[in-house]
């Protein structure tokens, strides 16, 4: 062995066997600890997109604190997609949480601001429409995975190729996709490139009762309300439908979200300049108890703090007579 081991006609092959061997180890190793790395990421991210982890915010009842914490949770959910880009349930967190604290956090606190503040209303109202748009992409880049002509598809409004890949696990990508889409035209109506997409976005929307008709009835619901309740009628609009919607979403609600009072107060009432209408939805707001749906505490105190301050500033949605009823009509 000595001999064979010193000879120099040794074959390449054996001279390198314990290179070979060892790089052989060193890449089994490698590859177990990429694997190991992925399995953790994937187990983290089960976590984070499970059911809990969203009844952490949900059912708070402190909606600053949760204002506050809202932006490092989401770009550490965002930095761990990029790692695990396939998670579903991840990208769904992900994306719907941007749209949510758009909403929440961004253009709801902008619309209640006075109008001295008009420059920092502005920047809170691109900065809610920039990430609408955000969450409704990271959703839409899933939901490629399964169909990657939908994008295409639904801008030549073939809807129904668009959307036959989705099964009824989809529902709620398409539905956060809709709500974003259509958040960020509510930001700028000005904004014809967008405006003219509206009707792919109702798509999406349409889908999701037909996939799932039990997913967020209420969700849902409310989403037709604010649809047909504030576009103009050349866009689609139709007030009927919008209480037809409201009367859906009551009844889903089962007296544990606020939301369509609120919806159908900030969109038909107030078209209607019906002011009656309007107080009195926003104080059925204002009457409820937060405590009543624990899961829905957040949602429910954001709703009663809005509808204060709307009943605060009455004078800004309505044209008053002396007598407070609105029966004199704001001027075209």
């Amino acid at each position: 062995m000595n001999m064979i081991m010193g000879s120099k006609k040794l074959s390449p092959i054996i001279r390198a066997g314990i290179p070979l061997a060892g790089l052989m180890i060193a890449t089994l190793l490698a590859s177990a600890a990429c694997s190991i790395e992925k399995l953790a990421l994937n187990k983290a991210a089960d976590m984070l997109s499970g059911s809990s982890g969203n009844d952490v915010f949900t059912k708070d009842n402190d909606p600053d604190f949760v204002g506050d914490a809202l932006p490092f949770a989401i770009k550490f959910y965002e930095s761990l997609l990029a790692s695990v880009p396939n998670h579903a349930g991840l990208r769904l967190r992900t994306g719907s949480l941007y749209i949510m604290y758009a909403n929440a956090f961004l253009q709801t606190p902008a619309d209640m601001m006075p109008k001295e503040e008009a420059p920092r209303k502005d920047r809170l109202l691109q900065r809610a429409k920039n990430l609408y748009l955000r969450g409704r992409d990271i959703l839409l880049v899933g939901l490629e995975k399964k169909n990657p002509l939908l994008r295409a598809q639904l801008k030549e409004r073939r809807y129904p190729q668009a959307l036959a890949a989705f099964k009824p696990e989809d529902a709620p990508s398409l539905y956060w996709a809709a709500a974003g889409w259509v958040g960020a035209f509510a930001i700028d109506p000005g904004d014809q490139t967008l405006g003219i997409t509206l009707p792919q976005a109702a798509a999406l929307m349409d889908q999701v009762p037909r996939l799932d008709p039990r997913f967020a009835p209420v969700m849902v619901n409310d989403f037709y309300i604010l649809y047909y309740g504030s576009l103009p009628d050349y866009m689609g609009g139709d007030p009927r439908k919008a209480r037809d919607y409201f009367n859906k979403a009551v009844a889903a609600s089962g007296n544990r979200d606020t939301s369509p009072f609120l919806a159908l107060a900030v969109t038909v009432s107030q078209n209607d300049q019906n002011v009656t209408e309007f107080k009195s939805l926003l104080q059925k707001v204002l009457d409820y108890d937060p405590n009543t749906a624990p899961e829905n505490r957040l949602i429910n105190i954001l709703n009663q703090r809005k509808a204060r301050w709307m009943l605060e500033h009455i004078g800004d949605f309505f044209l008053l007579d002396e007598a407070g009823d609105g029966s004199k009509k704001k001027e075209a």
